[in-house]
């Protein structure tokens, strides 16, 4: 099945059409589907973002994704812009062997939800030379992301590219994630792993950020275990997300805070085999140089390092100081 997007394809603004719904266009059971041609899907989002008040109201209603891709296998997409989605641009559950490049994202930096791609208990994705703007993650996955690529992709403005957050519930797992040759301007964070505390067992594993260059990002690499958004989390309870085998090589650029590394892991279930290599990343202001901060990691590291690794001790406190 191919499906060619020509023009600019524009979704309802009503607000009654667009609230409570998980999605304005969605393809399911469908194997090797193909959406290309070079037009654009305008969400028009700026009907709806007044209504997103999901971070004050847990029973809030549900705005639409503009794309989404339930139990789709061996598929692409390429050639295509989002725009201004209600929530999330592009979703992918349950699928695999799929490929998105080549695709443009774009919302502005202050639109609540417009994650660029989420990805959830999908396997063997794909995401290639795309430009990814965004209000909130520029690529983001749940619990059961495994065997994921992404390389040549440009995140800003946004949060990041964000693994998490986990731990709401049981057996939430995301491994062998692959991030290279990406480029951050502006964002949040860089590359992030998020989990709750407390929070119910699970494993971060086989992560990779290689050659990655960030332009004034607020906190360039960043572990946080006590993630705490609804500021309602214990204070003295840890999260039981295992988070192992990481690596971090040739990282370079600036950061806007001093805090250019963060690993804030758990008490009850450290960071085992954290590598840094060849990270160079530096801060311009009043309060000196960037510097590094660790709780609870097992660090290795190896060539340029810039901040030293894990030259501060941080504690683990709620709140959670990155949202």
């Amino acid at each position: 099945m191919v499906v060619q997007i020509k023009g600019t394809l524009l979704a309802p603004v009503e607000v009654k059409s667009s609230i409570d719904i998980n999605h304005w266009i969605t393809f399911q059971y469908v194997d090797n589907l193909v959406i290309n041609g070079g037009g654009s899907l305008d969400g028009q989002g700026s009907s709806a973002w007044p209504y997103n008040n999901c971070m004050n109201d847990p029973h809030c209603k549900r705005l639409p994704t503009t794309l989404r891709l339930d139990f789709v296998t061996n598929s692409k997409i390429h050639d295509i812009t989002s725009i201004n989605s209600k929530n999330v641009h592009i979703n992918l559950f349950a699928s695999h062997d799929i490929t998105i490049q080549n695709i443009t994202i774009s919302a502005p930096g202050d639109s609540p939800n417009t994650d660029g791609i989420h990805i959830g208990t999908s396997h063997h994705i794909e995401i290639l030379d795309s430009v990814i703007a965004t209000g909130d993650d520029c690529i983001s996955f749940s619990s059961g992301s495994n065997n994921i690529k992404i390389s040549g992709v440009h995140c800003g403005p946004g949060h990041g590219i964000s693994i998490g957050s986990l731990g709401k519930g049981a057996g939430d797992d995301v491994s062998f994630v692959d991030i290279r040759n990406c480029t951050f301007v502006g964002t949040t964070n860089g590359v992030r792993v998020k989990t709750w505390a407390p929070s119910q067992p699970g494993t971060v594993s086989h992560l990779t950020v290689e050659h990655v260059r960030v332009d004034k990002v607020d906190n360039p690499i960043i572990i946080d275990q006590q993630y705490c958004p609804s500021r309602s989390c214990s204070t003295t309870e840890s999260s039981r997300v295992q988070i192992q085998d990481v690596k971090f090589s040739n990282i370079w650029g600036s950061s806007t805070t001093q805090s250019a590394i963060t690993l804030k892991c758990s008490q009850t279930n450290p960071c085992q085999k954290i590598e840094m290599r060849d990270i160079n990343l530096g801060y311009n202001g009043p309060e000196g140089s960037a510097h590094s901060a660790c709780t609870n990691a097992d660090v290795v590291t190896y060539g340029q390092q810039q901040p030293l690794p894990c030259t501060e001790k941080i504690e683990l406190l709620y709140p959670s100081i990155f949202d």
